[in-house]
């Protein structure tokens, strides 16, 4: 009879820590999700030199900068449900232009996984590189963008491996990738995804966390009604 009650006492109690844990999970989700826009006139100098290629028009108006890591559940919350909008209604139509500078702070394979996106611009599949490893995420380092996968995608993009497989084995793009952290850092960026949205008349907006398009349409459609804008 002991026995049975010091069984059900510490279901009990594992009960009570997977709900704390949970509860704990879903606040800071929720926390992450609201939408929290910090403009200012006083656009701080933002190294881009480091991060990816430029996605659209290089003469876009307004230039979204995406800090993020490839094992993020946020960005990869936010890459497929609200990067295609963005994509479709302002980088195509040569509004805006997109680049994502590296923060890989979560684990050990966000630092090999962002190495590996430059060693694919080399021979010129970045973005379909990026594109791949957030459609491919897994949970963090369980081996979903180990070496042996990142050669895999690599393989899959019709890329040549011996090429890929140097540039990976020399650590080619590791300052690159430090670079880009201590940029992100230096910014004040404390979270994945973040964005800054720079205008060319100096204003810029940091947006934090996986915010719906929505929340991205009520800080840029402003700014696009009052620039000219060129098609790409």
């Amino acid at each position: 009879m002991n026995k049975k009650f010091a069984l059900l006492i510490a279901f009990i109690a594992l009960v009570v820590v997977v709900g704390i844990t949970a509860s704990s999970y879903y606040s800071t989700l929720l926390e992450m999700q609201q939408y929290k826009p910090n403009m200012t006139k006083q656009t701080p100098y933002i190294n881009l030199e480091n991060g990816s290629p430029v996605l659209g028009s290089k003469n876009a108006p307004i230039t979204i900068i995406e800090f993020g890591d490839y094992q993020c559940e946020g960005c990869y919350y936010w890459f497929h449900n609200t990067r295609a909008d963005i994509i479709d209604n302002y980088i195509e139509m040569g509004k805006a232009k997109l680049v994502f500078v590296d923060l890989p702070f979560l684990g050990h394979d966000s630092l090999t996984a962002a190495q590996a996106t430059y060693c694919a611009e080399d021979q010129g599949r970045y973005w379909d590189y990026h594109n791949i490893l957030y459609n491919f995420q897994e949970e963090i380092d369980n081996g979903w963008a180990s070496k042996d996968r990142l050669i895999a995608f690599a393989y899959n993009l019709d890329m040549n491996l011996d090429e890929f497989n140097y540039c990976m084995d020399s650590s080619k793009y590791n300052k690159r990738v430090k670079a880009n952290y201590d940029e992100a850092i230096k910014q004040g960026v404390e979270a994945t995804p973040t964005f800054i949205i720079i205008t060319s008349d100096g204003t810029h907006t940091k947006i934090q966390g996986a915010q719906p398009y929505a929340a991205f349409l009520k800080v840029i459609e402003p700014l696009t009604s009052a620039i000219p804008i060129e098609q790409p």
